[in-house]
């Protein structure tokens, strides 16, 4: 859900920004209908100009001001809460209000027209929208000089790679870089080239106003156009959110309009107030200025793209949350219509906060990214990215405190100053905030060390070696490591928030102290297990991918718990075993292993030539390229171990790395059978003679008449 997140991001914009076409088109029909048809006298020309004098729209502004203080009812202070008919009767005066306002907006209108008629005819007649048309042609004449001066500029940015983190932050600076420099060659062009030549104060606000406005608005769009690149495929350019091509192309339009327009609404507001507009008349344009806004929205969340909700399988689903986006982006606006500010800032900020610290960390982990993690396919943070993602987090939490804080008239620094039951919560409130953002960082930190360091040790190195053993031990120990400083860090982050609140944490660790005690005494197998697991790993007496036996349990061992290891027995059962139960532990797995075979021949055979022949076949399994990496001792003959009943028995050994003699005893043992037979060496059988006198004839006849009895059986079954 990248993009519903981006939305969230923007979601102030739908504030206040609505407020200009209405004004422009306003000022401009009213400007040219004010205009005179006949000569004006002199007398009057000279009351139009005062009008012009900064001072006197000043004067006239308070003058408008007190009056209206003076004539509207008192109402409750904002400092304080207001009570539910107290906020009835502001809402009736802010509604109330509002209504005047359209009934006298069309003198204001007529008045702000004929102070601007006055600069107007003092500047030559010259219409402000003729001089933005000129001088944001102008701007474009300069932007275009700049766009083939940096030629090579832009053809390196598009060779640019992107392949390592580096690449990617220095491709992306120059890419910032150029932008803002492409729209500050429009801003000097139009703006700078403007004030050069001196205007009429009204004329140079209206003009520097909307021009501003302007470098805004595209200044905006070339960001999002670099932050999102929905032309990445094309041009080989690095999209810095993760979405599709097709989502990118809709979000940036979408968001530079939305910039745009607030640009253009913020401004038209200001000009209404030099004009000498009441503030219901100023709220009344802002609030029908900000149904463009609304509608932007809107269209934009019905209008995104399906791929943004790939995890969405129905388009009912989908439709749904279309609707519950409309809804709270009616409910923001007339929120902020009625005058309900606080409730309209806890709204944006709670729907703004979470998308945006999911979208900084999607955006964080996709230019920081390493092209290992994009080889393996896993995905490995870095201290790098993990400091900036959680920096960023906490920059915008922060940042979303203190808003509300202002939205709330709440004074951060005068909290303390001043002491109440209340503001001691709040402090402590924000006190353990600021402690769980900075053990979440450290956790972070050593997590994604120890997380790269055991990605690390994934691979496979030469067998039996020290790189090897080393690699054995840190996957044994780190695992348990993380669990431990995991644990650790938490008790830390609970004790010091719960002291940031007031609570006295002394009494606490001594009860927690008992409690253990109490605990231990009762659980005596459980700390009996634990302390027993330590000195096993301080010992080293096993890692994973051992084999190891200890009485009835033999396995691999595979993972470790606080209290018990557990055992993966060849034949595929597992064993769970605590550690207090192992006792000697028999390990099979280290160093090297001596393979001891015996085999039989008969009296009559050449010993010597059987010691030569299983030398030859130890000497050719060594160097075979199969075993030569796994054998420390070839194979050979220790001599006759004893004489048998039915030959004698050779004893040979080889030594090999652990769990490999197996393979290679297979391999010899068959190569040994093939030799002795090519020769005429007999592998010695157990046989049984049976000799006497008169007992052989008895013997004799007894065979023949089972074997009879036998035949008959057979043809007369039955």
């Amino acid at each position: 859900m990248p993009l519903l997140s981006k939305l969230r991001m923007v979601r102030p914009l739908l504030i206040g920004a609505t407020l200009a076409s209405i004004l422009l088109c306003a000022s401009i029909a009213v400007a040219q209908s004010a205009t005179p048809a006949s000569p004006q006298p002199e007398s009057v020309q000279r009351f139009i100009g005062m009008f012009s004098d900064p001072d006197v729209q000043r004067f006239l502004q308070q003058q408008s001001e007190a009056a209206r203080v003076v004539t509207e009812p008192p109402v409750a202070t904002p400092d304080a809460d207001p009570s539910f008919s107290e906020f009835a009767m502001r809402l009736r005066v802010h509604v109330s209000s509002l209504l005047g306002a359209i009934e006298s907006f069309p003198s204001e209108t007529m008045r702000g027209a004929a102070m601007l008629q006055g600069d107007v005819q003092a500047n030559g007649g010259t219409r402000p929208i003729l001089l933005v048309a000129a001088f944001v042609a102008v701007g474009l004449a300069a932007q275009w000089l700049f766009w083939w001066i940096s030629a090579g500029w832009r053809s390196w940015m598009t060779r640019a790679p992107f392949a390592t983190v580096r690449q990617r932050v220095i491709a992306l600076a120059a890419r910032l870089l150029w932008a803002a420099c492409f729209v500050l060659s429009f801003g000097l062009g139009s703006i700078g080239f403007f004030l050069l030549f001196q205007w009429p104060p009204i004329v140079r606000e209206i003009v520097v106003g909307y021009l501003f406005a302007i470098v805004v608005f595209r200044l905006a769009s070339a960001i999002f156009d670099v932050l999102l690149a929905p032309r990445a495929e094309e041009e080989g350019r690095f999209r810095v959110v993760p979405i599709t091509k097709d989502a990118a192309g809709h979000w940036a339009k979408r968001l530079g309009y939305l910039v745009g327009w607030y640009a253009f609404g913020w401004v038209t507001i200001r000009l209404l107030g030099t004009h000498g507009f009441s503030v219901p008349a100023r709220q009344l344009v802002a609030y029908a200025l900000g149904l463009v806004l609304l509608v932007i929205g809107i269209e934009a969340v019905w209008r995104r793209p399906s791929g943004l909700t790939a995890g969405q399988a129905s388009r009912i689903g989908l439709r749904a949350r279309n609707w519950l986006w409309t809804v709270y982006f009616v409910a923001v606006w007339l929120l902020w219509v009625v005058g309900a500010m606080r409730l309209f800032w806890i709204a944006v900020v709670c729907a703004a906060l979470p998308g945006a610290i999911a979208l900084t960390k999607a955006s964080v982990d996709n230019i920081l990214r390493s092209s290992e993690d994009e080889e393996d396919g896993h995905k490995r943070g870095t201290v790098v990215s993990v400091i900036v993602e959680r920096g960023i987090r906490a920059a915008l939490i922060v940042g979303a405190i203190i808003l509300l804080a202002n939205a709330l008239d709440i004074r951060l620094t005068q909290m303390t100053m001043q002491d109440s039951p209340l503001l001691r919560l709040v402090r402590g409130l924000l006190s353990a905030g600021i402690i769980l953002l900075v053990v979440d960082l450290a956790w972070s930190v050593v997590k994604v060390l120890i997380d790269r360091k055991l990605g690390d040790t994934e691979a496979v190195l030469e067998v039996g070696s020290e790189r090897e053993r080393q690699r054995t031990r840190l996957r044994t120990l780190l695992p348990i490591l993380r669990n431990f400083l995991m644990i650790l860090f938490v008790a830390v982050a609970i004790m010091m928030a719960l002291s940031s609140l007031g609570v006295e944490i002394g009494p606490l660790i001594a009860g927690a102290g008992v409690v253990g005690v109490a605990i231990g005494f009762g659980a005596q197998t459980v700390v009996k297990d634990v302390i027993s697991g330590m000195f096993y790993l301080l010992d080293d007496a096993f890692r994973i991918g051992e084999y190891i036996q200890s009485g009835s349990y033999k396995g691999t061992v595979e993972s470790f718990s606080l209290r018990s290891v557990k055992l993966r027995h060849h034949r595929g059962a597992v064993y769970i075993v605590p550690f207090s139960e192992l006792g000697a532990v028999q390990n099979m797995s280290r160093d090297w292993v001596i393979e001891k075979m015996t085999i039989t021949v008969t009296y009559d055979s050449d010993i010597e030539k059987a010691r030569k022949i299983i030398k030859r076949i130890g000497q050719e399994l060594f160097e075979d390229p199969e075993f030569k990496p796994t054998t420390l001792e070839p194979l050979k003959m220790q001599g006759i171990d004893s004489l048998g009943d039915s030959g004698l028995l050779l004893r040979m050994k080889v030594m090999t790395l652990p769990g490999q003699q197996f393979t290679l005893k297979r391999r010899a043992l068959r190569m040994i059978h093939e030799a002795f037979n090519e020769n005429g060496i007999k592998l010695a059988v157990p046989t049984v003679q049976v000799s006497g006198g008169k007992d052989d004839a008895v013997a004799a006849a007894a065979q023949q008449t089972l074997a009879a009895h036998n035949a008959a059986a057979i043809t007369n079954p039955a």
